[in-house]
């Protein structure tokens, strides 16, 4: 342990009047007289070492517990608290092609979503998962499995997880829909809460299914999942776990292979704890659990 006396800056007396000098005096003579004393935890013998920042979470100020963080997701206590990780599809060819995808299953992953997925794999080999569940559109689907890759438990896929229905604008380039379909598309993009088709509106839909999704998640056994899915139901996951409103949709963006991780205390209500992760796209990081 370090320690050093505690200094005292005393301002100039000339700027003073008489009753203030003899104030600051009589406090000056009473710190004197009972000195106290700076203490830090560091050692000059003991260092403080990368291997330790990296394993100390109080370091950080990293939270433990929490209460009456949100609504609860659940309805109903859980046996344990949970960490849900949240990981975005790799880059698809509708992705690369400007298309509006929706549930569409006909974008596939590209040759470079297939390493996005393989970054994600390596920067999350040290955590432990008990269960990994995906969206069964085909995107997400080769993402989730090669994420899994080498792990023992089957992959589950959950309908639930699958990504906004879009209806006609599905397959159109952005730009092509823009033109075809001026009026839907712009309330898509700029109000898509109120986006709808035939008295159907899918961004309010998917905040149901969400929150269906969270359920059946967080009501399995085990205390680590993964889960592998579309931006728009990340948005949704995010935003339902947050207390989010559908028109707070755009708020949220997550690139592709980017990872998001939440903590669920024993009442089903979120903490988030990272949203959008993407280091491990430019170089060979890895997260800890």
């Amino acid at each position: 342990m370090v320690c050093g006396a505690l200094s005292l800056t005393i301002p100039l007396f000339s700027t003073l009047t008489s009753k203030d000098a003899k104030r600051v005096t009589n406090h000056y003579n009473h710190c004197r007289s009972t000195p106290r004393i700076r203490c830090s935890s560091s050692s000059a013998e003991l260092p403080v070492t990368a291997d330790k920042l990296e394993n100390d979470h109080s370091l950080t100020g990293t939270a433990y517990d929490f209460e009456r963080a949100t609504t609860s997701l659940t309805r109903k206590s859980l046996s344990t608290s949970k960490k849900v990780t949240l990981v975005r599809h790799g880059l698809s060819s509708w992705n690369e092609e400007g298309r509006v995808q929706g549930s569409s299953n006909l974008s596939v992953l590209t040759e470079t979503g297939v390493k996005q997925a393989e970054r994600c794999r390596q920067a999350l080999a040290n955590m432990h998962f008990d269960q990994c569940f995906s969206s069964p559109i085909s995107r997400a689907k080769t993402t989730a499995e090669v994420l899994w890759q080498g792990r023992e438990e089957p992959l589950v896929f959950l309908d639930s997880l699958k990504e906004a229905h879009l209806f006609f604008l599905e397959g159109m380039k952005n730009v092509d829909a823009r033109v075809i379909y001026p009026k839907e598309y712009v309330t898509w993009r700029e109000d898509p809460a109120n986006f709808y088709v035939n008295g159907i509106y899918p961004v309010r839909k998917l905040w149901a299914t969400a929150r269906e999704a969270w359920r059946e998640i967080l009501l399995t056994p085990g205390e680590n999942f993964l889960v592998v899915t579309h931006k728009s139901m990340l948005r949704a996951l995010i935003c339902t776990a947050l207390g989010l409103a559908p028109e707070r949709f755009r708020s949220i963006d997550v690139n592709n292979g980017g990872i998001s991780t939440f903590n669920f205390n024993k009442r089903g209500e979120a903490m988030l704890q990272s949203l959008n992760n993407t280091a491990h796209m430019y170089s060979d990081h890895v997260y800890l659990s």
